[in-house]
């Protein structure tokens, strides 16, 4: 597989996991009707951020893939593919906020693990995790609050 067709590949699973999640679990009135802090964004916001989120993150994957299959590297990128896909259901479809704290945590150590272990192998891969793990952190931020406050 080429480069190129490598990069659209892992683009292309990221944004079927992503919109699958997405589809399998809309906001809806329950998320409506939480309480939230005073710096959650508005809704649309959401959407575009993440697309962008997924395409570095597909990018990264690819490079990923190309320079560490064998290592640890790859396997921190599926996992965080997988708490990734799995937050939006449990949260928004299962409504349950605190295990999703604890999978976005979890998703938050695996972005980051994915960075430090990429920073040494392939710094461009760890550069495009950078906004993510800024991110997640925030969504991390976000969850623990809506627990909170709820």
């Amino acid at each position: 597989m080429s480069r190129v067709q490598n990069v659209i590949a892992f683009v292309a699973l990221v944004l079927v996991v992503g919109f699958a999640s997405a589809l399998l679990s809309p906001p809806g009135a329950w998320y409506a009707s939480l309480a939230k802090p005073e710096f959650n964004p508005p809704n649309w916001i959401f959407a575009p951020v993440w697309i962008v989120l997924y395409i570095f993150i597909g990018i990264a994957g690819a490079l990923a893939w190309r320079s560490d299959r064998r290592g640890s590297l790859t396997p921190l990128w599926f996992g965080q593919l997988v708490l990734n896909g799995t937050w939006s259901i449990v949260f928004f479809r299962l409504h349950l906020p605190v295990v999703a704290l604890a999978i976005v945590l979890a998703l938050l150590a695996t972005v980051l693990g994915f960075v430090a272990v990429a920073w040494r192998s392939n710094r461009t891969a760890a550069m495009l995790f950078l906004p993510y793990a800024a991110w997640v952190a925030f969504a991390s931020l976000l969850n623990l609050m809506i627990v909170r406050l709820n």
